[in-house]
């Protein structure tokens, strides 16, 4: 049998590598189980509830809640557990009232994106990373039994995020979290606009005009 003689230099590099080899192995490992441990973490459906608000009660006999034409104004990007110009339109239904005699409120859903651009491609020590935009942009038109306007509000919300993009659940929790946020910004937004627009249709839960109270808003999760 023979034997190999090794020289002390090549103990050395062959300590070296292995020394290398076992980090690698533990990153790579590290980074595998922070993707899987993340996947496991569920993404939410459906959008938003607004029902535990109170609704904003309107000087109109009817609330119309028009859902938006197909086109480039409400233009979504997958993976999206939450499609943008649905969580306005829920928005409307849960916060909108009709406590009048006469007229109709529209609402109409101006722009309800969410679009994806290019981050990085990521590398061996990296995650690729994708940028996100959504935004969002509504009206409240109202109208007499005559047919004349009575007046109207807007209110527009943008929401940017440059986010991993590892895997498709992560893609999809990211979008989830994006939207709800800026389904956030705009149930106060709007609920603002048209404090300030229409008050004199505003009625108190008395059938009252209302005394200003303060726009109530949802408290995000934390994390």
């Amino acid at each position: 049998m023979t034997r190999l003689r090794v020289s002390d230099e090549e103990r050395q590099l062959m300590a070296v590598i292995g020394r290398r080899g076992v980090i690698g192995l533990a990153l790579a490992a590290t980074a595998c189980g922070g993707r899987d441990r993340g996947d496991l973490r569920p993404v939410e459906t459906g959008p938003p509830s607004y029902r535990h608000l109170t609704p904003l009660r309107l000087d109109v006999a009817n609330i119309d809640i028009q859902p938006p034409a197909p086109g480039a104004s409400v233009t979504v990007a997958p993976p999206a557990p939450v499609i943008p110009a649905e969580a306005l339109l829920t928005m409307a239904q849960d916060r909108l009232s009709a406590a009048g005699r006469d007229g109709t409120a529209r609402f109409l859903v101006l722009v309800a994106t969410l679009t994806r651009s290019g981050g990085s491609g990521g590398g061996m020590f990296s995650s690729a990373t994708e940028r996100l935009d959504c935004v969002l942009r509504c009206r409240v038109e109202v109208v007499g039994s005559d047919g004349q306007p009575r007046g109207f509000a807007e209110a527009e919300v943008r929401r940017s995020a440059t986010q991993p993009a590892d895997g498709g659940t992560e893609r999809a929790r990211n979008a989830d979290a994006l939207v709800r946020a800026a389904m956030a910004d705009m149930n106060v937004e709007f609920e603002f606009q048209l404090r300030r627009n229409l008050r004199g249709l505003l009625m108190d839960t008395d059938g009252t005009a209302p005394v200003a109270p303060p726009v109530e808003q949802e408290a995000l999760p934390q994390g």
